[in-house]
């Protein structure tokens, strides 16, 4: 079976949800590629786009906000209504309709809006590969509802209406949860966690803003220290060096352990009780399979700011705000038994084990065996 992923690179979690998908099915004997759409098809488009989504979070977030807010607004029918996706697709669309056919795959699995756009518009000349959009955050992006696709999964079926009222029908729905890589799905004790870490056995706060290492960390890390109570902090900056080093060089009460950009986040998560971060999609999906509670703060506008609805909306999360800052947050939580109860019922009650096997299953199950394939009838 020969499985075609194509993704963009707008942030980490798109690719990172395409490898997490290709990790799953590779290691299930299928053949995968991943492929970044505007990379393999358009340098320039692809720069541009990168460096725009960059600029419009951090350095111009009000304008990202307005416009998302204004697509979200629109909730146009047909691809003919969004201009950017014309242009793309002007620029693209057969370089990548020719890649996409000379690999043949048996499967097409985008983690991003924009080749899901490309797919409609080609859908015609794809001789009836099955394709799946990944919806990489807790909510339906703008302009979902404008492409065409056999099966869209979604990080809950919370997310149904949302999806009705883009006009997807229920039938093409799988609410399985954002893949993640697996090993989230495998958990150590908090002991062990710690131990593995050199960590003490005791109360753990692990903080954390993104790959980028979103937000002034160190200011928010001082506030958490002044907290009178007995706990330690875990940090990661990922690629930001400036706010690792400024996070090292604070004086604290509490013992602080500062990371740069990591690949044990299971790990992590296993050590803490729970963990403040902006809430990016796959970050909170990672959270959720693991179980671990969630402040939340620094969203990037529109996307991340629908996830923090989602969130707190459903009782999963608590959230930082002007009037609420994270140390009075922090301290609520380590504070109210009750509350912590409910954030883990509620985690446990929403939260998929295991959102990659679970697509996983379903496209070997339904697309598995090729010669089962009717290539004339309709896909469902």
């Amino acid at each position: 079976m020969k499985i075609l992923i194509l993704t963009l690179s707008t942030g980490q979690g798109h690719t990172q949800t395409a490898m997490a998908i290709s990790d799953h099915f590779t290691g299930r004997g299928a053949e995968c590629r991943v492929m970044d759409a505007y990379k393999e098809t358009n340098h320039l488009l692809s720069d541009s786009l990168e460096k725009g989504y960059l600029v419009g979070t951090q350095y111009a977030s009000g304008f990202y906000r307005t416009a998302y807010r204004l697509a979200e607004k629109s909730e146009q029918r047909s691809t003919h209504g969004v201009p950017l996706s014309r242009l793309a697709n002007s620029m693209v669309g057969q370089k990548l309709l020719r890649s996409i056919l000379d690999y043949n795959p048996d499967v097409i699995i985008t983690t991003h809006l924009f080749p899901a756009l490309h797919l409609t518009y080609m859908e015609e000349d794809l001789q009836h590969i099955p394709t799946f959009g990944i919806v990489t955050d807790f909510t339906m992006h703008p302009y979902w509802e404008n492409t065409h696709l056999d099966h869209y999964v979604t990080a809950s079926s919370l997310l149904n209406y949302q999806c009705f009222r883009k006009g997807i029908p229920e039938y093409k729905i799988l609410p399985f949860g954002i893949p993640v890589q697996e090993k989230f799905s495998v958990s150590l004790s908090r002991e062990e966690a710690r131990s593995e870490l050199g960590l003490e056995n005791k109360t753990t706060v692990l903080v954390m803003m993104g790959s980028m290492g979103y937000g002034n960390i160190a200011k928010n890390i001082k506030k958490i220290d002044r907290i009178e109570r007995d706990f330690q902090i875990l940090c990661v900056c990922g690629r930001n060096n400036k706010a690792a080093r400024e996070v090292e060089n604070l004086e604290t009460s509490h013992q602080v352990r500062v990371f740069g950009y990591v690949d044990n986040v299971d790990l992590l998560m296993d050590a803490a009780d729970f963990m403040v971060t902006k809430p990016g999609g796959l970050t909170l999906s990672e959270a959720l399979v693991k179980g671990i509670p969630v402040i939340l703060m620094n969203p990037i506008p529109g996307h991340e700011d629908r996830n923090r609805e989602f969130l707190v909306n459903n009782g999963l999360a608590m959230a930082v705000s002007s009037t609420c800052p994270v140390d009075e947050a922090v301290y609520q939580f380590l504070q109210n038994d009750w509350r912590r109860r409910n954030l883990h019922e509620g985690i446990r009650s929403i939260s998929p084990r295991n959102p990659t096997k679970l697509l996983g299953d379903f496209v070997f199950e339904k697309y598995g065996n090729k010669e089962k394939l009717d290539a004339n009838s309709e896909v469902y």
